[in-house]
């Protein structure tokens, strides 16, 4: 593919917890102590959840300068139900979020119609959420005027 871009996360682990580097950045994925970890970052499945929220920000962000969309602000609430038998081992469990919901409140003065409009044109091209889309995970996303 001639217009592809790499990324590319690189780190050590022990035990529970991995130190990450990605580019500049530092990152530390860790369990609580009642998963065997020691609670100095958070959990995998968290992360994966706000790197949806963050996601969800950069593309609104661009697709509002596209839209001519006034863009104050988003704040955003992240959930994922799954059932941790799965990672545990049990094998009729899938080990995966059996739902994501996203809750958006957005800062402007633009109509509810148009919040609608950038809701949708986020969702179409924001990679993490078309990989959740992708991998058949329901996800419920509701973006209100804040």
């Amino acid at each position: 593919m001639a217009n592809t871009v790499t990324f590319q996360a690189t780190g050590t682990s022990s035990k529970m917890k991995t130190e990450l580097k990605m580019g500049n950045h530092g990152m530390i994925i860790d369990e609580p102590p009642s998963m065997g970890g020691t609670d100095t970052g958070p959990d995998p499945l968290s992360t994966l959840l706000a790197a949806l929220a963050g996601c969800e920000n950069v593309i609104a962000n661009l697709v509002a300068k596209e839209m001519k969309f006034d863009l104050q602000g988003i704040e955003f609430d992240v959930k994922g139900d799954l059932d941790p038998r799965g990672l545990m081992g049990k094998a009729d469990v899938q080990p995966y979020f059996n739902q994501v919901y996203v809750y958006a409140k957005v800062t402007t003065d633009e109509t509810v119609e148009r919040i609608q409009e950038l809701k949708e044109k986020t969702d179409a091209r924001c990679p993490v959420f078309t990989t959740f889309e992708a991998a058949g995970i329901p996800i419920e996303a509701n973006w209100e005027k804040a």
